[in-house]
């Protein structure tokens, strides 16, 4: 806090009960200060504060991306626990009336408007000069600040780098205060931008080193602080080259993190990320998270704060890939002694119960999840062998430990390690849905389905979960699509669907990982969904997590005559469906999975709705996709062309595809069977160009496809991304992408 014109004051934390009040300054204008204050006048960038119940003042900003995260604040560790150490004081000086008078007239001058681009970089430039020496009480200022925001923002970058250089003694102070942290996020964010041109990275290099150099000096108060910690990430980010607004590597929302979880692709996403993003300063980089960590010894101080767990995270994320250094920093990180330490010997026996019991603290289960993501292979296999081995199910038992084992188990490796996993877990399902952990099954089920091991027993395993013996195997979709609401219940006997309740996400993310297993591993699930009643089957359709269960069904391994039977249930609702924001996605995979009959069925209800149709986001591309209009002309020259598609779509299998492909639709289809296949992407391609020649060009009927090999014409990108939709139910499913936010470009 600081008090304008008044005795200088002690830093205090940013926790403190007390407020501050700003107070005018003598000789200048006050309605200054009075719009100044309002953040919705001055449009700087930075979000209003808020006033909470106790009486503090908190940034909404810095508490959203440091403390927030996938967890339930209730299960947050006790206060003496999260309770950062108390930061070395100093003395806030107060800003002279002279320079808040001259920065009162620059923020006039630079925030009117009323001056051109090169004039106002001089302006900014030698307002900066002005600041020489003041660097402190000026960042820390809540008013002034902004003024010193937008000069930052502005001015050249030898100016921008001066300013940093001026005041690196005081960074970290700048970096601690919540006025300040701004000043410092802005001044980093305008370095990222000026690294856009390459003659500027040997100066911002040199700022940099500088900048570091006062950090590693007493890290632990800026790691262990809400703002400095935010500003240190920056930094890291800064030096690796990722940007610093960049949402897909900084999120730690709830549905990204279950998403890459549950993505049947290959582990470590964060060094697949990293390797499309050129390094800018890597021994930078190295350098300050070694030094830093000098600081990180067996006092687990530093990993299980909040603040400085998220500061090591960040690290740990912007060094994947990074074996040799990660094999160092890792084994420090979790408090294990260096000394003697080899490759297959990091993690000491000592260690192993002292890490297993702060697993269930919240910041160090942060920790060791991003460790685990980011572990070499021979680091992750010693702490799956040493730490975890035969202690899973205790773990997955408990609030926190229970996301660290859905790390282990989504990053797991090997068969070897999925086969001890399921030994541990493979025979408690049932246990973890009663207990509430269906995270740590869907995780099972998502690697048993990356890995393809142990798939039958894990559909066997599920089903008897939620189904048993004497039950009919109709209920098992059923009640994993309501997994809670089922699980939950006090009369389970007499569940029934429970009509206008969502559906359970998580139950959705099962269903759809089962139905990527092999056909044969699935038969009772396929029973089960294509059972439904009418009305049953067209509420799964329009729910966001239930519509995903149907068309991972109508893409999985299942024969076209048993996705036809669940087809044939949706007759007559084809046109409220296709105006529906989920439904429209299911019709288009009904509309591939069906015969000429049901296609015609599905287009002849679809024409009453043409116009509502083609006024929804989804909408123009299905009547584009269906060839809505061509079929509404000329009903026979559209069946013809459906016709003469299938022609296609066999020679060209016959051609490229495996041997017994049978395209007629009584087996499993040639897309499900080479999805897995280096090659498929180009056969997608090739399959879209034969709809998108057929449908606009409308190549001769009876020609064969090998004919026009010869044409031109590129692959069209058809297909479109489900829009996330209104609601608390997060938008989530494993077949290529989980999250499906934006609209594919259409060719």
């Amino acid at each position: 806090m600081v008090s304008v014109g008044s005795k200088a004051l002690l830093l205090r934390q940013h926790r403190s009960s007390k407020i501050c009040i700003n107070f005018p300054v003598e000789g200048v204008d006050n309605n200054f200060y009075n719009q100044r204050a309002n953040p919705k006048k001055k449009k700087m960038g930075r979000k209003a504060m808020n006033k909470k119940k106790d009486g503090n003042f908190s940034n909404e900003k810095s508490g959203a991306q440091s403390g927030k995260h996938y967890k339930s604040s209730k299960h947050q560790d006790s206060p003496a626990m999260q309770s950062p150490p108390p930061p070395s004081s100093f003395i806030r000086k107060q800003v002279d009336p002279e320079t808040a008078k001259y920065f009162a007239e620059i923020a006039n001058v630079v925030e009117g408007g009323e001056i051109d681009f090169e004039e106002r970089s001089v302006v900014c430039g030698n307002a900066l000069e002005e600041a020489r020496g003041k660097e402190v009480e000026l960042a820390t200022d809540y008013i002034i600040s902004h003024t010193l925001q937008t000069l930052l923002e502005s001015c050249s970058v030898e100016h921008l780098c001066g300013f940093l250089r001026n005041c690196s003694k005081e960074f970290a102070q700048i970096a601690m205060d919540r006025s300040g942290s701004h000043v410092a996020e802005t001044a980093l964010k305008a370095l990222a931008f000026h690294l856009q041109d390459s003659d500027n990275h040997i100066l911002i290099e040199e700022t940099l080193t500088v900048i570091c150099k006062m950090i590693v000096a007493n890290p632990i108060d800026t790691m262990c602080n809400c703002h400095g910690s935010h500003v240190l990430r920056s930094l890291l980010s800064l030096c690796r080259g990722v940007p610093l607004d960049s949402t897909e590597f900084h999120s730690t929302k709830s549905s990204v993190v279950l998403a890459e979880r549950l993505n049947t692709r290959a582990s470590q996403r964060s060094a697949t990320d990293l390797q499309n993003i050129p390094q800018r300063y890597p021994e930078l980089l190295r350098s300050l998270v070694s030094e830093m960590l000098n600081s990180a010894t067996k006092d687990m101080v530093l990993q299980c704060n909040q603040y400085s767990s998220l500061v090591l995270q960040t690290a740990l994320k912007l060094l994947a890939g990074e074996k040799q250094l990660l094999l160092q920093i890792v084994p420090i990180i979790l408090g294990c002694s260096t000394e003697n330490a080899a490759e297959g010997n990091l993690i000491p026996e000592a260690a192993v119960r002292r890490i297993l019991n702060l697993v269930g603290k919240t910041a160090f289960s942060h920790l060791m999840e991003v460790v685990l993501e980011v572990a070499p292979d021979t680091l992750y296999d010693e702490l799956f062998l040493k730490v975890f081995k035969d202690s899973l199910f205790s773990l997955s038992s408990d609030q926190c430990g229970n996301f660290v084992v859905q790390a282990l188990i989504s990053h797991a490796r090997t068969e070897d390690q999925m086969e001890l996993i399921w030994a541990d877990l493979g025979a408690r399902f049932k246990d973890l849905l009663d207990l509430g952990r269906s995270g740590v099954v869907a995780s099972i089920v998502a690697a048993c389905r990356r890995l393809h091991t142990h798939e039958n027993e894990c559909a066997q395993a599920l089903a008897a979960a939620v189904c048993a013996i004497d039950d009919s195997p109709r209920c098992i979709v059923p009640r994993i699509l309501f997994l809670d609401n089922y699980i939950f219940s006090e009369d389970k006997p007499n569940w029934s669907w429970p009509h206008g309740t969502k559906m359970h996400v998580l139950g959705s993310l099962l269903l759809q990982s089962i139905f990527g297993f092999p056909n044969e591993s699935i038969q009772s699930y396929v029973t089960s969904i294509t059972s439904l009643e009418e009305s049953e089957a067209l509420s799964a359709s329009k729910d966001p997590c239930g519509s995903r269960v149907v068309e991972a069904f109508l893409s999985s391994n299942a024969t076209v005559k048993q996705k036809r039977k669940l087809i044939a249930k949706l007759r007559g609702h084809f046109a409220e469906l296709s105006v529906h924001p989920s439904g429209s996605f299911t019709i288009e995979k009904c509309f591939s999975a069906c015969n000429l009959s049901l296609r015609e069925t599905i287009v002849s209800e679809l024409l009453p709705v043409q116009k509502d149709l083609a006024n929804t986001k989804q909408g123009p591309y299905l009547l584009k996709k269906f060839d809505v209009e061509g079929f509404a002309k000329r009903p026979d020259l559209w069946k013809s062309r459906q016709s003469s598609r299938q022609t296609a779509y066999k020679e060209f299998y016959d051609a490229f595809g495996p041997s017994g492909t049978d395209v007629s639709g009584e087996k499993t289809s040639f897309l499900a069977e080479v999805k897995h296949n280096s090659q498929s992407g180009k056969m997608k391609d090739m399959r879209k160009q034969i709809d998108n020649s057929l449908v606009n060009t409308g190549p001769k009927l009876g020609t064969p496809f090998l004919a026009h090999q010869g044409s031109k014409t590129k692959p069209g990108k058809s297909g479109s991304k489900r829009s996330r939709e209104g609601g608390s139910t997060p938008k989530v499913g494993v077949d290529g992408n989980i999250l499906r936010n934006k609209k594919k470009q259409k060719s």
